[in-house]
């Protein structure tokens, strides 16, 4: 087949098994071989795992709402909607929503990168994840 379409009204929204965000794994319901891809929905409050990838090169873009986004130990940034962030495989990041409203974000990924927490050593999780799976932010931290 050489398109796929998924309606808005057809998608499969899911709690995050790690930090409980509403996420749609577009890649999967799609069939895409090549490319991860989710939308992530961040309600006031919420953050998404602070994690990086072996190999997962990921093009975070801030669909609706304020986003916020820690790269290493950076300060975070502060994006309006339809802005862009690459983030390379091995650097830490974290997407973070300490404002009042929701915010969107698509995340597009490649290669895909199996990340079956289950499937893990504890060499692997403490690497991908070198705060713990479910650590928050500093600006979220005291919520």
């Amino acid at each position: 087949m050489a398109a796929r379409v998924l309606p808005a009204d057809d998608a499969f929204w899911r709690p995050s098994n790690q930090m409980g965000v509403l996420n749609t794994d577009l890649g999967k319901q799609l069939e895409a071989a090549t490319l991860a891809a989710r939308f992530w929905r961040l309600t006031p409050g919420q953050a998404s795992t602070r994690h990086r990838h072996t190999t997962q090169t990921e093009l975070y873009v801030v669909l609706e709402g304020t986003g916020r986004m820690r790269i290493g130990d950076d300060e975070p940034l502060t994006l309006a909607p339809l802005s862009t962030v690459l983030v390379e495989p091995d650097v830490v990041r974290q997407v973070f929503n300490d404002t009042d409203e929701d915010t969107l974000w698509l995340v597009v990924g490649t290669p895909p990168e199996p990340a079956n927490t289950l499937d893990m050593t504890p060499d692997q999780l403490a690497w991908m994840y070198p705060d713990g799976p479910k650590a928050l932010p500093p600006e979220l931290a005291g919520d």
